[in-house]
């Protein structure tokens, strides 16, 4: 039997990646997905791949409407939601002098602003042994250069868990963060190219990239109830970057 059999799952970012992955994850452990995403092309790619389990929300976390519009769509098929994983995200590379207004407000509004609107929407369908997990960063530890605005997106996410922890005192729903390292997707290829990865990987003890499923198996131990005595717990699976 899986460790997520029946629960119903939202995954933001789902239609690639570490929410792909995850998303893929979960189905194996007996979860019904819905995948949210800007994309319809990756998002009907993904929905093909996941099969019957899984079905695809076309929008942005950082627009409360189409949040609105996912979680219309949990309730009239699936009635509540068991997890929520936050995992939509954004970062690019500018350093100190360079910064615009424009870079700030698209890394605050996906990685903040859509964190907060994404779990915060998703509470009246929630209950007791339901499971938050938000996606950090090893930057949002460490910093990395050229990366102040996105690291420090992700320390606002660590807070977030330790303050909606306390928020979230008697309900019996559980948050937590789960913070990668460097991780193989299409997205760190974009923001850092094929050489920055190479660097990346250098750093850590492991010295290699994470691969998407290794984030997605850890999402599934905070999903489950092995994770069950953990809150405002943040699971670094990094690699050993910002734990040395």
């Amino acid at each position: 039997m899986g460790k997520l059999k029946d629960k119903t799952a939202v995954i933001t970012g789902g239609a690639t990646g570490i929410g792909r992955a995850a998303a893929q994850r979960f189905i194996e452990e007996g979860a019904f997905v819905f995948i949210f995403g800007r994309r319809q092309d990756a998002l009907d790619a993904a929905v093909a791949d996941l099969g019957a389990n899984a079905r695809a929300v076309k929008g942005s976390v950082s627009d409360p409407a189409d949040l609105d519009r996912l979680y219309a769509r949990v309730k009239a098929e699936r009635g509540t939601l068991d997890i929520i994983f936050a995992n939509a995200g954004t970062g690019s590379l500018l350093p100190l002098g360079e910064i615009t207004a424009e870079h700030i407000d698209e890394t605050f509004d996906t990685n903040v602003k859509g964190t907060i609107f994404t779990v915060q929407q998703a509470l009246p369908l929630m209950g007791k042994g339901g499971s938050i997990i938000l996606t950090g960063s090893s930057a949002g530890t460490t910093g990395a250069p050229a990366f102040g605005a996105y690291s420090a997106s992700k320390a606002a996410v660590r807070n977030l868990a330790r303050t909606w922890a306390a928020d979230l005192k008697g309900t019996g729903i559980r948050v937590n963060v789960l913070s990668p390292g460097p991780t193989a997707t299409d997205l760190a290829k974009e923001a850092v190219g094929e050489e920055g990865m190479k660097v990346f990987a250098s750093m850590n003890p492991l010295q290699r990239m994470a691969e998407p499923a290794e984030i997605g198996a850890a999402a599934a131990f905070l999903a489950s109830a092995d994770s069950s005595f953990m809150t405002a717990s943040e699971l670094a699976v990094d690699g050993g970057l910002a734990q040395i």
